[in-house]
This record gives C-alpha cells, structure tokens and sequence, in this order.
C-alpha cells in the first residue's frame, strides 16, 4: 500500500514540474508554430543557476525567481536575435534552436563539470509530512502547490486580461490577429520570455528531486513534446492535464516496467497522434 502511495504522490509532484516545463513550450509551439529544441536546455540551465545562487547563499525561493529571470533574459536575447531572423522559416528555426540547446549544454559542462550537481531543498521543507501513518516528502507537496499557483496565474493571464486575448488570439489565427492590428511579433518576444522564464523556475524547483546533471535537457526535452502532443498544441489546460498523465504514466512504468519505461511512455503518443491528432484539447488553445 505503501509503494502505490508513494508512487502516486511522486507522479502527481512530477507532473506539477512538467507543467512548469511544458506550459511554455505549449505556448511557444502554439503561437510561433515552432518546436523550440532548446527547451529542455533552458530547464538544465535553470537547475544549474538555482544550484550556483543557493551556493552564495541566497534564499532558495529567490534563487527560483532569479533563475526564471536569467533564463528568460536569454530566451529573449534568443528569439529577437536569432529566430526573429528565420521568420517564416520553420526548419531553420528548428536547427538553430537545436544547435543552441548543444551551446548551452557544452557551456554548462565547462562550467559545472559533469558531476551531478545537487540542489538542496529550503531547510524548512525537508522533514517528512505525516499522513495516515504515512511520511510523505514535504517538498513534493510543495511543488505541486506552486504548479497549481502557476495553472491559476497563467488561466488569469490567458482568460481574463486584454494581453490574453491577443495571444489566444495569434493561437487560433496568426494571419487574422495579424490583420486586425495585434502585434503579433511583440507577442512572439513577450511568449517566448514567458515560456523559458517557466522552464528556468521549473529547473531550479525540480532541482531538489532532480539535481542538476548533464543531460537533464535530453531527458526533459521528449516529456514537454509528448505533453504537447497528448494535450494538444497551444492548449494550457491540455498541458495542464497532460502533465499529469505522462507523470504517472513516466513514473509508474518506471517503477514496474523499467525495461519498458520509454515503449509505456510513448506509446500513448502514438495513439494519440493516430486517433486524435490535434490532441486531447483539440482546438481549446488557452
């Protein structure tokens, strides 16, 4: 009983952080129509500079913060740089996004070696919740807590503000959104901060279940696709329960089929992409 408990609260915890990861990627990939290959790097890198900042002794949910700000500075940078450039040409960003995942990941080895890097947990939230007899690990209450914080802030932004609107709007039909006076090249950079700024949080505050490793970008980088995949593209309440089911479904086969773990994990994909491929949210892009 035990072992089905845990399981379920480690699945729950790590959905939490792939919405973290995949809401921007959702977003990104539904108003620019580009899978950007650098987002599991903007997680490691953010993993990495949450261990730096809480090293020179900063507070930990500052650390989280500065992290999601460094990440989305250079996202920024990325997209009025470089993508902004490659309008209009989807392979090129795609190769330019990979490329620049391959930077970030030689950079962060150079720096940070590549010895597994550990990102302690706040002090207050590394004694165990007792529940029914149980101990369960604070800290993965907490990260589903901030998940949640975060599903509540971007539903708001998205539904209830004007700058929402636009970006469902660029979502449903760029060329219209473009043609009625929306700035759909200033949503792009706004997006696309927004969306690696989340997945620079996400790396920090998964940091204490993680660690910061090389690698962690490849291992992130096909949850957030089969997400988007499974939730449908643009779609944050698609990502929002996407990310749950791929957390246990990754955790789960995992536990019992570890041989198997990747064949349990993607073979809902498929079945999605051939049966439903808009996804489970097919056209609820918001």
């Amino acid at each position: 009983m035990q072992f089905w408990l845990i399981q379920t609260l480690n699945s729950v915890a790590f959905g939490g952080l792939l919405f973290l990861l995949s809401s921007g990627f959702s977003l990104i990939f539904g108003l620019m129509r580009m899978p950007n290959l650098a987002h599991g790097a903007f997680f490691m890198l953010g993993a990495y500079f949450g261990a730096s900042f809480l090293a020179w002794g900063i507070n930990f949910w500052l650390a989280a913060l500065l992290s999601g700000l460094a990440v989305g500075a250079l996202g920024l940078i990325m997209e009025r740089g470089l993508l902004r450039r490659l309008a209009g040409n989807g392979q090129g960003q795609v190769l330019v996004t990979l490329g620049i995942s391959f930077i970030i990941a030689d950079v962060c080895l150079m720096v940070w070696t590549g010895d597994p890097v550990p990102v302690p947990a706040p002090q207050g939230l590394r004694a165990p919740t007792f529940f029914i007899g149980y101990a369960f690990p604070t800290y993965r209450l907490v990260v589903l807590g901030v998940a949640i914080l975060a599903a509540i802030a971007l539903h708001v932004l998205m539904e209830r503000t004007r700058l929402g609107a636009m970006i469902r709007a660029g979502v449903d039909d760029m060329e219209m959104a473009r043609g009625v006076g929306i700035p759909v090249s200033r949503l792009f950079m706004l997006v696309f901060l927004l969306g690696a700024a989340l997945a620079g949080l996400g790396g920090t505050i998964g940091g204490p279940i993680m660690s910061a490793y090389p690698g962690l970008d490849a291992d992130m980088l096909p949850l957030a696709l089969v997400v988007v995949i499974l939730g449908g593209v643009g779609s944050l309440a698609g990502a929002f329960v996407g990310s749950f089911i791929v957390g246990f479904i990754y955790n789960f086969g995992t536990a019992l089929f570890p041989d198997f773990a990747y064949v349990i994990l993607f073979l809902p994909m498929v079945l999605v992409l051939v049966l439903m491929p808009q996804g489970l949210f097919a056209g609820a892009a918001r």
